[in-house]
């Protein structure tokens, strides 16, 4: 078989993202050679537009508050978040083991010259858990990298790999697409594979979730479950891969993709002033902080919609019943440009302009109201007459005005929902169907080897991060971005030590 050039390497990573990234650099930090495979033209993946939380117990700024805290307690609160059903499908043993390993992957990041903020409070955790490291988490895309080239790692970038290559029972190394060629890369030790979720994958979330949801697009365009296929085709079983994060409603983030969090520096002397003003910024600042993360990343609350927000699409029709979900997402994705507004009269207005009543939110943490989205992201919302927010987004201004009063016609006067009125309206979006991480992946023990269908080792093949997750369900704040890190570290330690 040609496969053009080959190079050969004790470690072959596929995916810069968080994970990825995290097994290059520990395994160049424990000195064997390392070549890092990436298929788009940066680093950073999913993690890379991420906030940046990090979960864990135990850790050193759990002890410098006197939080006391314990992996057993951390173990069960883990499981209080999914629902029943989808906790039912948990690979117990192994969340157990990541929780426990977790705290020491924080060290060994802050080691790095990361700085975390909290930890901070997530109900139903029992104690604060949620760690959120400073600026964002571009930081750790920029730490991981610098660790990575310091220790004589080496990074190809549009790199696609296509194919594992398994000779004599054992995976040898990948080929690659490299500037049009074919390129083998060879691997000693292993080949990891950390290409990310599935999230944007048509195909997949069709095969194992079902057609009806396979418009719906992931978070991340290029989430395409690339190497979840690969691994499949290497002879590895996947578990798992029906339970997903959402589809859940989420505005379009910003249309430049140097967010407030972006500008701000994530390595180097100004990172560690930042890190060392942290503990005295006011509350009320790191608060407003975070509000600025919350426009651009996190959802609207379902509350909107009970409370009698409607959903317009791009020709100002109301196309479905708010308050129904998942069936309320399916019908967005149909919708042309996949696109919706959110439509708030005066009443909704004021309820969701001061606490208890929020628009988003990260718990315990920041809130924000209409009056943040008018100031912080003008490019999804807007206010005034009904014409006027109307023709502002380029919806038809009769139309609106149509479903407005078929609306108000269908509520009638049954008081269950008020008529929707007033001078002043406030039209939120465009917004889309997203889903936001999927809990789907390869079979693994905790050495991180893949897993065939019978339940053997792949002799040379190992899986982390979303591509790896084993069956754990890690539903919550911080876990995925704490399970792709400690994966990492630990995959690349193994990896050194064999």
């Amino acid at each position: 078989m040609d496969v053009g050039h080959y190079a050969e390497y004790d470690v072959v990573v596929v995916g810069g993202g968080g994970s990825g990234l995290a097994a290059a650099a520990s395994a160049a930090e424990h000195g064997v050679s390392t070549v890092l495979l990436e298929r788009e033209s940066v680093l950073g993946g999913t993690t890379g537009i991420a906030v940046g939380s990090f979960t864990a117990n135990q850790t050193r700024l759990q002890r410098q508050q006197n939080i006391s805290d314990t992996l057993d307690d951390h173990a069960v609160d883990a499981g209080q978040f999914a629902p029943a059903s989808i906790e039912a499908c948990n690979n117990e043993s192994l969340r157990r083991f990541f929780l426990s390993q977790a705290a020491a992957t924080m060290e060994w990041l802050e080691a790095m010259g990361l700085t975390f903020h909290g930890p901070s409070p997530e109900p139903p955790n029992r104690v604060p858990r949620m760690h959120n490291v400073v600026p964002g988490a571009k930081a750790y895309i920029a730490a991981l990298q610098s660790k990575l080239v310091s220790h004589g790692g080496r990074i190809v970038c549009d790199a696609e790999v296509t194919q594992i290559v398994r000779e004599e029972d054992r995976v040898q190394g990948v080929v690659a697409l490299v500037d049009g060629e074919r390129r083998t890369f060879r691997a000693r030790a292993g080949v990891v594979m950390a290409a990310g979720d599935y999230t944007n994958s048509a195909e997949l979330i069709a095969r194992f979730k079902g057609e009806r949801f396979s418009r719906v697009e992931g978070i991340n365009p290029n989430s395409t479950g690339a190497g979840h296929l690969l691994c499949e085709a290497a002879g590895a079983q996947l578990l798992n891969m029906e339970i997903t994060y959402g589809p859940e409603l989420r505005f379009v983030p910003p249309q430049s993709k140097r967010t407030f969090q972006q500008l701000l520096p994530s390595r180097g002397p100004l990172l560690r002033v930042m890190g060392r003003l942290l503990p005295l910024i006011p509350k009320p600042l790191m608060a407003a902080f975070v509000r600025r993360l919350l426009v651009t990343w996190q959802h609207p609350e379902d509350a909107l919609f009970e409370d009698g927000a409607i959903l317009l699409n791009e020709e100002g029709r109301r196309f479905c019943d708010e308050r129904q979900t998942p069936e309320r997402e399916i019908a967005i994705a149909d919708q042309p440009q996949k696109r919706c507004y959110m439509l708030l009269d005066e009443a909704l207005q004021a309820r969701y302009g001061e606490w208890p009543h929020f628009v988003s939110t990260a718990p315990k943490i920041a809130y924000a109201y209409v009056q943040d989205y008018l100031r912080l992201r003008p490019d999804v919302a807007v206010s005034g007459t009904l014409e006027e927010v109307a023709r502002r987004r380029g919806l038809s201004e009769k139309r609106v005005r149509q479903s407005v009063d078929e609306v108000n016609v269908e509520r009638g006067d049954t008081g269950v929902l008020a008529h929707l009125r007033g001078k002043r309206w406030v039209l939120l979006g465009p917004a889309k169907s997203y889903f936001t991480t999927t809990e789907g992946g390869v079979a693994i023990d905790e050495q991180f080897r893949a897993l065939s269908r019978q339940g053997e080792p792949i002799d040379g093949l190992y899986a982390i991060g979303q591509n790896g997750l084993g069956g754990q369900i890690l539903w919550g704040h911080g876990l995925h971005i704490a399970w792709a890190m400690t994966s990492g570290r630990l995959v690349g330690r193994q990896l050194a030590s064999s």
